[in-house]
């Protein structure tokens, strides 16, 4: 029985190595947010077991879960460089399969076609507005920054103000609205399933998006110029190392003393 208890408590701490060495490998990654592993009692017994006799026989992986504190933020002065200082996200549509992601790691930038997207061509997702800039539908759709205005005048730049509205200005100085950004919340983000490059997909657990406009409710205020760096925890993270080798170690050990154990039972005679 020792055998196997200890074999689990082995398995244990190679999972907690695993999600503490992926935190560390994603220390310096925009948006990434930590891991930890979390464990749970193995006991066997019956009905008719006493319960002052209850054996337990190790532990198991209970969950691996996602800690959404808010990271450092760095100022970089790109104006498509966004940030949230709550806890919502920003939207984005695959150009591929048409799924749609959220992230908090808000390096954006114009692509060719114009659409405002991150580095894997994934579009942010706007609210829709009039030229007052007021949002005028929850309908999503694709960030577009048009080459030229109505008049012809070519494209000169683009903000993002706190209120999440984007405005583009063109070279004869006039300035359009093009819609403003949509902010996601979840009721269980720690539900949301990860998809790499600091994306999520929403879950049954996480709930469906509600969505909103930066500087209400839970969506936080919008920083323009700004990234969220990762929220690892570089000194925590080694110190759960230690911990977690520590563990190994000791469950190794009482392999060998067990198996010393059986190996004086064996010897003994008669």
């Amino acid at each position: 029985m020792s055998f196997y208890t200890s074999l689990n408590g082995m398995k244990n701490a190679q999972t907690s190595l695993g999600v503490i060495s992926h935190n560390i490998a994603n220390s310096e990654t925009y948006g990434f947010k930590r891991s930890r592993a979390e464990f749970s009692e193995l006991v066997a017994g019956s009905a008719l077991t006493n319960p002052r006799m209850i054996q337990g026989i190790g532990s198991s992986v209970e969950a691996i879960n996602q800690n959404f504190a808010l990271g450092p933020v760095e100022q970089t002065g790109s104006a498509l460089d966004l940030a949230l200082t709550g806890d919502g996200f920003f939207t984005t549509r695959s150009s591929g399969d048409g799924a749609t992601l959220y992230t908090r790691s808000g390096s954006f930038s114009i692509t060719g076609s114009g659409h405002i997207a991150d580095s894997k061509g994934n579009r942010l997702q706007l609210f829709p507005t009039d030229a007052n800039g007021t949002v005028t539908s929850n309908a999503l759709i694709d960030a577009v920054i048009p080459a030229a205005n109505a008049a012809g005048a070519e494209f000169a730049g683009v903000t993002v103000s706190t209120e999440g509205a984007v405005n583009v200005s063109y070279a004869d100085g006039s300035v359009e609205a093009i819609g403003s950004v949509a902010v996601a919340g979840f009721i269980a983000p720690t539900g949301l399933k990860r998809v790499g490059s600091s994306n999520w997909e929403s879950t049954g657990l996480s709930g469906v998006a509600s969505y909103g406009s930066p500087g209400t409710g839970q969506y936080g205020s919008l920083l323009s110029g700004a990234l969220e760096r990762s929220n690892v925890d570089i000194a925590e993270e080694l110190v759960g190392l230690i911990t977690a080798q520590r563990n190994f170690q000791a469950n190794a050990k009482a392999i060998d003393t067990a198996t010393q154990i059986s190996q004086t039972v064996i010897n003994l005679r008669s």
